[in-house]
């Protein structure tokens, strides 16, 4: 698995956190994905054998907001 950090733009209410959080839940190999309001960061798990870093900012951008930053780390069980 790996975890990533993704800073957004253009969040500007809760319905925003829930849209993103929705369809990023709903993507092949986000085992978990929350949005932080007021940090306007989503943080994710994905399996890296089913989706890329880039899937879930290509989607992020396709939902009408901004990817500012993305940080990845590997972690191992």
């Amino acid at each position: 698995m790996q975890k990533v950090a993704i800073k957004l733009g253009g969040i500007t209410c809760p319905s925003c956190l829930q849209k993103i959080e929705g369809a990023m839940n709903q993507m092949n190999g986000v085992a978990s994905a929350r949005v932080l309001f007021n940090a306007s960061k989503l943080k994710a798990e994905i399996d890296p054998t089913q989706t890329t870093v880039q899937a879930l900012a290509d989607a992020v951008t396709k939902l009408g907001y901004q990817v500012e930053s993305i940080k990845q780390q590997e972690v191992t069980k």
